[in-house]
């Protein structure tokens, strides 16, 4: 595994990062990986894309949020608006040529606000976003899948103590903070909508406990984009990360990406 690359962040935060595929950054389209909550850059799906970089010579940069695997700061004192200017800076910092951004879960809604801030921004960096694939994306999480979806119990240590903990099927429980919640209902996409001109693709397990199937179709209807797919995934959890799923993410990325350099597809 190649070791990791440390950009000084935001706020002085060091932020790890993994560079793969083609050097060129003004050669054919890249990927650009936004992974989950409490997710690793190095996890199963961010890795797919690196091989799938390597394979076609396509630069890919990928890094963990603050508080995540090799980045430094604490989980606890993450926020959607922080972790949101990370993923801005990254792009901008270390990307120059034509990207796929493609997110999972929470990275799914960091992907939409990763748009919605450059075009208003940065539209020389927006234009460089060729297509976007979100995998099982979380849009809006903290009030539609975290708060209005918490027990009385949850809520009640919240608004009490600034924090609780939710069980998780992978590993140990989710330290959750009332500044998590209170910071995301900021950045809510699901009321107003978005205007996209860049193709989309939704990615979705018909068997999610996380983010269920209607939440995905819940995103698809927000979205305003005339080239836009929800694919669903028969018996798919919200990892998808079986070597067929991980197949189908990496069919899906490269098709975007050839469009993006005019290849017929």
């Amino acid at each position: 595994m190649m070791a990791a690359s440390f950009d000084p962040g935001v706020l002085g935060t060091r932020l790890a990062y993994l560079k793969d595929g083609g050097v060129e950054e003004l050669g054919p389209c890249g990927f650009f990986w936004l992974g989950g909550f409490m997710s690793e850059m190095t996890g199963t799906k961010g890795e797919a894309l690196a091989h799938l970089a390597r394979s076609t010579r396509r630069p890919c940069l990928r890094f963990d949020y603050s508080g995540h695997g090799q980045s430094d700061g604490l989980f606890s004192e993450g926020t959607i608006t922080l972790w949101l200017e990370q993923a801005i800076h990254m792009f901008i910092a270390h990307t120059k040529n034509k990207r796929i951004v493609i997110g999972s879960s929470m990275g799914g809604w960091l992907t939409l606000l990763l748009a919605k801030r450059l075009e208003k921004e940065d539209p020389s960096a927006f234009r460089r976003i060729a297509g976007l694939v979100l995998i099982a994306p979380a849009t809006d999480m903290t009030s539609a899948l975290m708060w209005e979806r918490f027990p009385e119990e949850a809520r009640r240590a919240l608004l009490e103590r600034g924090i609780c903990e939710m069980p998780s099927a992978y590993g140990a429980p989710y330290p959750i903070t009332a500044k998590l919640i209170d910071d995301g209902a900021r950045h809510c996409i699901l009321p107003d909508g978005l205007a996209l001109p860049m193709p989309v693709r939704i990615l979705q397990g018909t068997e999610d406990l996380d983010v269920p199937p209607d939440h995905a179709v819940r995103t698809m209807s927000a979205i305003r984009a005339a080239d836009m797919t929800l694919t669903l995934v028969k018996g798919g959890d919200h990892r998808l990360s079986a070597p067929h799923q991980l197949r189908l993410i990496q069919e899906m990325v490269l098709t975007l990406a050839d469009r993006a350099d005019g290849k017929t597809v």
